[in-house]
């Protein structure tokens, strides 16, 4: 909460309410109490306080049709004394907490320990300096001023020391304010309807106020507490606060309370709003999460100790990572949402690989050293250790200790995470040019791996402005717009009402912004259409929707997955009832019995009668890829009133007005981008709600299916029929046999879409496992977007619910936006080969160097501070050179990798060991015979605090030469042979290359002691360089090389199956328990995404730990985790609850999310 604690901010706004009390009738405290209160409780509280809705309305001064006026004067004092829709974030890190989390590097602390020794004996004189019997611990070349100098070595390298943790702590600095400025900019972006002076408009949810009368309708997440006052079969899902997953029904006379965070599921409606930010109940919550990290640790073991069964909660997330401690899980989730992805799992394992083999090469260096020296000094020689001479020993061994650990420090490729990071961040911030705003880092990665896209087809393959280009009205089949005349006016009239009446009032068609422009669509794109239909017959809309406002509708069905119609009945002048029906002709004309025919009377409407028109109207409709939708009605007389609540007698009998098809017109760019995904390796298939002959005409338009090859284009029902077993269970088998061929799924259910996706990704019968991506929009994709490995949502048409679900979000709704998503993916992967590709072959190189100098020569040729500019090169520099090059469409000319293929291809194999050969070759060379070549003094066996020599500076040089030039072979992974292609693209790159040249030049002329370097003439400068031009010369010798011949190579860096999917075991017997709990398991690739959900859930629990519901959920959670004794126990009740599951898009982890 910022830094304002609860009290103060109640005693804050006790003063004001105490200063506005007579403004309005009821204060912030009575509001907040009353907004605790549920179902017929809060009904009666209302009705004593306030005396109805209306009552509490005009106490907070406000219309329920009206709404506010929306005067600056009045918003302002209403953010005064109740507050503003705003939940102030939790603070960010400071830099110094950064600083300090960078210090943790192991290897940097083993540097910092070496170097502080290292200063101490410098500066401890010790008294034994002038014995001669101390052995060779003085050599002549020393005098005086040099063994001052002896702590230079130790400052140097904690500067280097400070350099590396102030890069990386810069760098997570910026990373997080990115992240909050994207963050601020998905809130910022999000609206919502309220009624303002009795205009609908629409605001952003910040600017929300208590007293707003805001339009809730399908798919809307609620931006704040408050009381319905008016609408129709609203359904609302509040497993976000309570953690059950059956809808909620919402009515003004049995449970008028919405709860802010929770998501509408079905119908819509008015609410006056009565609590916001911080007094709203999600407010309430995440005052109580605190915004400090020490409280949280505090509340944290409380909760812990008060509460097992909430702890339970934790678990299936923590069993996809093997079950690790609550500590450990502490500790992550308190460190800022952290992901691992498939290619981070990959690296933590090559780096942890990496990381001890240098370990075991620094342990032998240090050990060959000393074992060196002592058998050298004592055996040799045969001296004795005199006490005066201990100091000098020390200092030697403490010598080797530094060397140990610079080859420690060399092999560490701490420089991988940086790459990672910068690469994402840069994508990142470049997919926001291409329409995709990306909400987990990883998802990015992820997405240049998709095998298959299961995409939508309205909206995101077609352009989401329906028209209506074909009618049948009157026994004719119209294949344009029929003429007004030549329709009968009893049925013009009928089909005017049945349009206007029957769509949501929010639909309208506005006149276009720009001159010439086309008219702008508002609200449901199919309602459009049909209103756009109106409009074409010259006829309007509008007055019949002013004679009968939304108010004075009497029952409406509102469209939703199961039904595929929308009803709405109105009282007639009469007394008598009309109910207006309208959605998918093949469903609606089943409940027809009459139609309308050509001189506007109902004649009767035969099944046989339907089968001709399906034959000859609907399917010839369908064939051109258009949407057929039904209109109809229905009359009821006054006495006896029908009985609303059963559907099925009340969807019967109707009398069909008209057929009309729908053009839904393809996007011009999306055939194209499905050629390159396809070519790219990736298939696309479509899941659509429409009809099987819509969907496959379309299919067909965007070169999904191409006529005359083997696919299958199934329907919903279909589909199921063949996956599941006589039990009606669904087999994995089952849906092996079909999805590979299968292109189209029509008339599907969100569930068969969850269904096909998880399908895919379980599968095993490809060697590959699938990596799967799906676009959604509406509120029912929830599962399937969760379920997918990479979801996205839309931009423009997506509902909130979708978009929480998601991964990314396509700002411009368009299917190839995915395909740069995939171009960006695949460039981050292979940005972080070509990185790999260079740190490996330095890593081998200093480290053989390192190791064999010292142990042949008693002294790294490359010294501590010398080999940490080199990692500096190598990890800071290399990581943002190499990560931010730009992708090209090469890219898409190749398959995808796969989860399973390594890091390190036999391809870069081969580049890393060849070069390492030639580096090494001439380092060698260098050192053994460089004094003779240059005619030179030999650097060789130099006594301690000896000046540096121009030998080893020859070798410093010539070495990160050579590592310049490789960098620019590192450009291209796939032997590719122009490795300058496309340099001058990539300005980062070229700057880096000369900035590091340019500072070489500086250290080797003017370091002098602290990099031990004495400065070159130009001859010798001019041979180190031609001697790292060898380098170009040399990759382009290896790219002859075929990788075919050289089977030993070992490729490194792959993910094994085991690890990938730690959680499957587990999923086996525990099939049948209920989908939100899967849900919460599929830890499976996004292994912490949920963690700071889950705190936020354990305080929910302790929030709301009411009624047995709730123990009972947390019983399942436990005893899901005490995994599958009790499954028989668990099983049959979860069958039950698996429906509403299903239908609720997001599980119980979506829960702070819609404010997290």
């Amino acid at each position: 909460m910022g830094d304002m604690t609860n009290s103060d901010f109640y005693s804050k706004n006790q003063r004001n309410e105490a200063n506005h009390a007579g403004e309005f009738g009821c204060t912030l405290q009575e509001l907040r109490s009353l907004m605790e209160l549920r179902g017929t409780e809060a009904v009666v509280k209302i009705k004593e306080t306030y005396g109805e809705t209306e009552g509490l309305c005009r106490h907070l001064k406000t219309s329920p049709t009206e709404g506010l006026a929306g005067t600056a004067a009045d918003l302002e004092k209403r953010k005064l004394i109740f507050g503003k829709n705003f939940i102030p974030p939790k603070k960010p890190k400071t830099f110094i907490q950064l600083v300090w989390e960078a210090l943790q590097d192991v290897t940097l602390i083993i540097l910092e320990i070496a170097a502080i020794i290292s200063l101490g004996l410098s500066f401890y004189q010790p008294p034994g300096e002038g014995n001669e019997g101390c052995g060779t611990a003085t050599g002549g070349a020393e005098d005086e001023g040099e063994a001052e100098a002896g702590w230079i070595e130790g400052a140097a390298i904690l500067l280097s020391v400070i350099c590396v943790v102030l890069v990386t702590a810069f760098n997570d600095w910026s990373k997080e304010k990115q992240f909050r400025g994207l963050q601020s900019r998905i809130e910022q972006e999000q609206k919502f309807t309220v009624v303002r002076g009795g205009q609908v408009i629409q605001i952003p949810v910040a600017e929300i106020v208590v007293g707003d009368i805001a339009q809730v309708k399908y798919g809307d997440l609620l931006p704040a507490d408050g009381i319905f006052i008016q609408g129709n079969d609203l359904k609302i899902d509040e497993s976000s606060l309570t953690g059950e997953s059956d809808q909620v029904r919402k009515s003004v006379d049995k449970d008028p309370m919405l709860l802010s965070g929770t998501h509408v599921m079905e119908g819509s409606g008015r609410m006056l709003v009565t609590a916001v930010g911080v007094n709203s109940q999600t407010g309430i919550i995440f005052t109580l999460l605190g915004a400090g990290g020490e409280e949280e640790e505090k509340k944290d073991k409380k909760a812990k100790q008060q509460d097992g069964a909430a702890a339970m909660e934790m678990q299936p997330l923590k069993s996809a990572e093997g079950g690790e401690g609550d500590d450990k899980d502490k500790k992550k989730s308190n460190m800022h949402k952290k992901e691992k992805s498939v290619l981070q799992g990959k690296l933590t394992k090559l780096a942890v690989q990496i990381g001890k083999a240098g370990l075991v090469m620094s342990a032998i260096t240090v050990i060959i050293l000393v074992l060196y020296f002592a058998i050298d000094t004592f055996v040799v020689n045969k001296k004795q250790w005199l006490p005066e001479c201990t100091p000098v020993y020390v200092q030697y061994f403490v010598k080797f200790f530094i060397i140990g650990v610079t080859v420690l420090v060399v092999a560490v490729p701490e420089g991988l995470p940086l790459a990672v990071t910068i690469s994402l961040a840069y994508s990142v911030k470049k997919m926001m040019r291409d329409n995709n705003l990306v909400r987990h880092l990883d998802a990015c990665e992820t997405m240049g791996n998709a095998t298959a896209i299961c995409s939508d087809k309205t909206g995101t393959l077609t352009t989401n402005r329906m028209t209506v280009v074909q009618a049948y009205v009157g026994d004719v089949h119209y294949k344009e717009i029929p003429d007004p005349d030549s329709i009968p006016a009893k049925t013009m009239e009928l089909l005017v009402n049945a349009i206007a009446i029957n769509s949501a009032y929010t639909t309208k068609i506005l006149p276009p912004e720009k001159e010439g422009g086309l008219p702008r669509q508002v609200g449901n794109k199919t309602e459009c259409g049909l209103l756009g239909f109106v409009l074409d017959l010259k006829q309007d809309y509008e007055p019949v929707r002013s004679l009968i406002p939304e108010e004075k509708l009497y029952k409406v069905y509102t469209f939703n997955s199961v039904r595929k119609s929308m009803s709405t009945v109105i009282k007639l002048p009469d007394g008598s009832f009309r109910m207006y029906s309208k959605g998918a002709s093949e469903i609606v004309l089943k409940k027809c019995s009459r139609i309308l025919n050509a001189a506007g009377e109902p004649r009767i409407f035969r099944p046989r009668d339907r089968d001709e028109m399906v034959k000859k109207v609907i399917e010839p409709m369908a064939c051109d890829g258009l949407r057929t939708i039904c209109v109809a009605f229905r009359d009821f007389p006054s006495s006896p009133e029908p009985d609303w609540d059963n559907e099925n007698d009340i969807l019967s009998d109707l009398t069909c007005i008209c057929v009309v098809g729908i053009e839904d017109p393809v996007r011009p760019e999306v055939p194209e981008a499905i050629r390159k995904c396809q070519r790219a390796g990736i298939t696309v298939r479509m899941v659509t709600g429409d009809n099987i002959n819509t969907a496959r005409a379309i299919a067909i338009k965007c070169g999904i299916i191409h006529p005359g090859e083997d696919f299958l284009c199934l329907e919903g029902k279909e589909f199921n029929r063949r996956i599941r077993n006589e039990k009606g269970e669904i087999e994995q088998e089952r849906i092996d046999k079909i999805w590979p061929k299968l292109r189209v799924l029509a008339r599907s259910s969100p569930t068969d879409k969850h269904t096909l996706v998880k399908g895919i990704i379980d599968s095993t019968q490809v060697e590959q496992r699938q990596v799967v991506a799906v676009t959604g929009d509406g509120t029912n994709d929830g599962p399937a977007l969760k379920k997918a490995d990479v979801g996205f949502a839309m931009g423009i048409a997506g509902t909130d619910v979708a978009k929480e679900a998601s991964d990314i979000i396509l700002t411009d709704d368009n299917f190839s936006s995915i395909v740069k998503a995939v171009m960006w993916g695949r460039n981050v992967y292979d940005s972080i080969s070509k990185f790999l590709q260079f740190q490996l072959t330095v890593n081998i190189v200093a480290v053989i160097v390192a190791f064999t100098g010292a142990c042949i020569t008693q002294d790294s040729p490359l010294k501590a501070v010398q080999m940490l500019w080199v990692n500096l090169i190598m990890d800071t520099f290399a990581s943002l050179a190499l990560a931010t090059e730009p992708p090209t469409e090469a890219l898409l000319l190749r398959k995808p990798y796969g989860r399973n293929k390594p890091l390190i291809s036999r391809t870069m194999m081969k580049n890393i060991l060849g070069h390492a050969v030639y580096q090494l070759t001439l380092i060698f060379t260098l050192l053994f015979v460089g004094e003779k070549m240059f005619k030179i003094d030999s650097g060789r066996n130099a006594p301690l605090h000896s000046p540096p020599s121009e030998h080893y500076t020859i070798i410093f040089n010539t070495f990160v030469m050579m590592q310049l030039f490789n960098e620019i072979n590192a450009r291209k992974i796939h032997g590719e042979r122009n490795v300058f292609d496309g340099i001058f693209r990539n300005p980062i790159f070229c700057t880096i290359v000369l900035g590091t040249f340019a500072i070489q030049i500086v250290i080797v002329q003017f370091g002098g002691k602290p990099f031990s370097c004495s400065p070159l003439q130009l001859d010798q400068w001019m041979w180190c360089v031609f001697i790292g031009l060898g380098e170009l010369v040399w990759g382009q010798v290896i790219a002859t090389i075929p990788t075919s011949r050289l089977k030993f190579l070992k490729e490194a860096g792959r993910l094994t199956e085991k690890e990938e999917v730690p959680e499957e075991e587990l999923n086996e017997d525990v099939e049948e328990i209920d989908h939100a709990e899967r849900e919460l398991r599929r830890g499976q690739i996004l292994w912490f995404r949920g963690l700071n959900r889950i705190q936020t859930q354990i305080e929910v629990v302790n929030t709301f730990k009411s009624g047995t519901s709730f123990q009972g959920a947390l019983r399942r959670q436990s005893s899901v985790t005490s995994q599958t004794q009790d499954v028989t126990n668990i099983s049959s009740p979860s069958h039950v609850s698996l429906s509403n599951a299903l239908s609720s898009p997001t599980s119980t982890s979506a829960a702070a999310a819609g404010q997290g």
